[in-house]
């Protein structure tokens, strides 16, 4: 299979431009998750495809309004960072947020037939952090607590790593990254879907006097409008597995030394480490995102994670 036949595939699949399909390919590559090993068309079929869901209406709309009930609650800062994030923001990042848990609670639902609540209720942070599934349910029986605690990171479609800083790795069982194609707009498409432009907001225009009636059709037909989300759900690492120091790969330029992959810790001091074991002159920095804004943790490449059928299987067993 040749890229161009696969960004058609991946086009038509998600209703994406040929320029977005191509990009989801290309961090892909950049991920390890396609390699010499694993073709693309094996990652195609065999991962990116079986391994997608899609959220409709009802669950955006879900997501966004448990989003809203904690917004008041919830420090406008970056993590990591002293930059300030306007209410709005805030609003449509947490919401991105929760549709990748709500990815999952679909992945759970659609492939392996189990019902999941997600922990979306007021609570400590001590006890809702370790787990984004609060209860599942197997068919004919009843909900229960999950006996091992899984927590759910979201990222975009160029998201190539699943970072985990601090000591939250020990604090759950098992981290899963979804990958969410809900671009910058999505919350003005949901807007537009239920009304809140034409109705209010450019009606409003009219009313007093700035719209003309077909400037407001002009800018209502301009909006984004609302789509089923796709969401790829890209693997998962466990805290019961054995990692080790430094385990990355990379490649070394003229100058600086770009890291491709790292399976397990990171701690202080390692790129350093890495700058003198690597002879390298220059920077030491991660593919895709140069500096995470942290340096103690947990670090995963997308192609490091765990994906197959069989891995799956021995974690919904556990739950």
């Amino acid at each position: 299979m040749d890229i161009n036949e696969a960004v058609n595939i991946i086009k038509e699949k998600l209703s994406l431009s040929a320029e977005d399909a191509g990009k989801i390919i290309e961090k892909s590559i950049a991920g390890g998750e396609i390699t010499e090993t694993f073709a693309l068309d094996k990652w195609l079929n065999k991962r990116f495809l079986p391994n997608l869901v899609f959220i409709d209406e009802t669950g955006y709309s879900k997501m966004c309004v448990d989003a809203l009930k904690i917004l008041s609650r919830t420090a406008p800062t970056d993590f990591g960072s002293s930059r300030q994030r306007d209410l709005g923001q805030l609003w449509a990042d947490m919401t991105r947020g929760y549709l990748g848990e709500y990815a999952f609670l679909l992945f759970l639902k659609e492939r392996w037939n189990i019902e999941t609540n997600l922990g979306h209720e007021v609570g400590t942070l001590q006890e809702y952090l370790p787990m984004d599934i609060h209860q599942i349910r197997e068919p004919s029986a009843e909900y229960r607590k999950p006996k091992i605690k899984v927590s759910v990171k979201t990222t975009k479609w160029n998201g190539i790593w699943l970072d985990i800083p601090g000591d939250q790795f020990n604090h759950s069982d098992v981290h899963v990254l979804v990958k969410v194609g809900a671009g910058r707009d999505h919350l003005f498409a949901f807007f537009k879907k239920i009304s809140v432009f034409k109705d209010k907001v450019l009606k409003r225009g009219e009313d007093v006097g700035v719209l003309s009636s077909k400037e407001a059709d002009d800018l209502y037909n301009n909006l984004p409008s609302f789509k089923p989300i796709p969401a790829y759900i890209c693997g998962f690492v466990r805290k019961d597995a054995s990692y080790e120091n430094l385990s990355y790969t990379g490649k070394k330029k003229k100058k600086h030394y770009t890291i491709a992959s790292w399976n397990g810790p990171i701690n202080p001091g390692d790129l350093a480490r890495i700058k003198e074991k690597e002879i390298v002159p220059g920077d030491v920095k991660f593919e895709g995102i140069g500096d995470f804004a942290h340096d103690k943790g947990y670090l995963f490449n997308t192609g490091s994670l765990l994906w197959e059928d069989s891995a799956w299987k021995q974690i919904c067993d556990k739950l």
